[in-house]
């Protein structure tokens, strides 16, 4: 099970999603209470081991945004909706996770998918019976409402390939709760 974190802006809670054994670890660089900047993205992973992706997460991101985050951060992959993908100049990556959303057409893709709810960071929950679907094709990361009480249930009903959480293991918005991100994990790999 792939985990991922998102929306980290600390380094008690990078360091503490490290020790629980993610696998990705997400910094926000669109509008949201999440947001940092890519100097102190590129200062939380001073320390992070190399095997633990670094995801750059954006939202209809401007090409020169993109192109700071590249060289003041240098993330492996960047996440945003994929109809971004149609103009973006995504050279500087290793992987683009294009993100699609509860009721959006999901085409066939090689790599890995991100879907979630109509609403990134509010805690919504996304379609699983539509996740579900699509996991049975492609691997699909899942986000969109999920928490350390639920995403054991969510793993069971989507079988996805991995699950992805910001606002269900925070202590109030945009800070995160080290012992959430410590359970979240623990509940997703004895989930799966």
């Amino acid at each position: 099970m792939f985990v991922k974190i998102c929306g980290l802006s600390t380094i008690e809670a990078v360091e503490a999603a490290v020790d629980a054994g993610v696998d990705a670890l997400g910094f926000v660089f669109a509008e949201s209470p999440r947001q940092i900047t890519p100097a102190l993205a590129r200062e939380l992973c001073a320390a992070v081991p190399r095997k633990v992706k670094r995801v750059a997460v954006m939202r209809r991101p401007k090409q020169a945004l993109v192109n700071a985050v590249v060289r003041d951060f240098a993330p492996g992959w960047l996440q945003t909706d994929s109809g971004d993908f149609e103009w973006l100049d995504t050279a500087g990556f290793d992987r683009c996770l294009a993100v699609y959303r509860t009721g959006d057409v999901v085409p066939q893709q090689s790599g890995p998918v991100l879907f979630e709810s109509i609403n990134s960071g509010q805690g919504e929950l996304a379609d699983w019976d539509q996740a579900a679907e699509i996991a049975q094709r492609q691997k699909l990361i899942l986000a969109g409402g999920l928490t350390p009480d639920n995403v054991a249930r969510a793993v069971a009903e989507v079988q996805p390939w991995g699950v992805d959480v910001s606002s269900g293991i925070e202590q109030e918005r945009g800070v995160k709760d080290i012992g959430l991100i410590r359970a979240f994990v623990a509940a997703a790999r004895s989930a799966s």
